[in-house]
């Protein structure tokens, strides 16, 4: 194959990706973090398209900590799978949100593409330059 020498940049490759939706998502989870319980009651209500009603200031609190503390992880590749699994579902109930309210394809997209590139990278892994790689038990 022509372009088969890029094989090598695997690695280096899902750094990238990693250093850069990790970045992302820090700045989209600062402010939803930081709002306060207002914010957190507002976002929270989201969980109700996927039938959870109870605690809306805590799935708020949740969803800003997911996707700040996720974006953390993502980068420097630790918890990784786990924190992909909950960005994942974070995901999720965002497009589930938009899709509830009636929104088009172009408002829940962005939810639904990160959502199955977070299911990707849990499958793939965090790649060599990451601490999970760092400390896996070889057999």
């Amino acid at each position: 194959m022509l372009l088969a020498h890029f094989n090598r940049f695997r690695d280096s490759g899902l750094f990238v990706l990693r250093i850069g939706l990790g970045v992302a998502f820090i700045i989209h989870g600062l402010p939803k973090l930081t709002g306060g319980v207002e914010v957190w009651t507002e976002l929270g209500k989201a969980m109700g398209f996927i039938g959870v009603t109870s605690y809306p200031a805590f799935w708020g609190f949740m969803a800003g900590m997911a996707e700040f503390g996720g974006g953390i992880l993502l980068i420097a590749g630790f918890l990784f799978r786990p924190a992909c699994l909950v960005l994942a579902f974070n995901m999720l109930v965002a497009m589930l949100f938009h899709i509830g309210m009636g929104e088009n394809f172009e408002q829940f997209s962005h939810a639904m593409e990160d959502g199955i590139v977070f299911v990707a990278l849990f499958l793939i892994g965090p790649g060599k330059y990451s601490i999970d790689e760092r400390f896996v038990i070889q057999r």
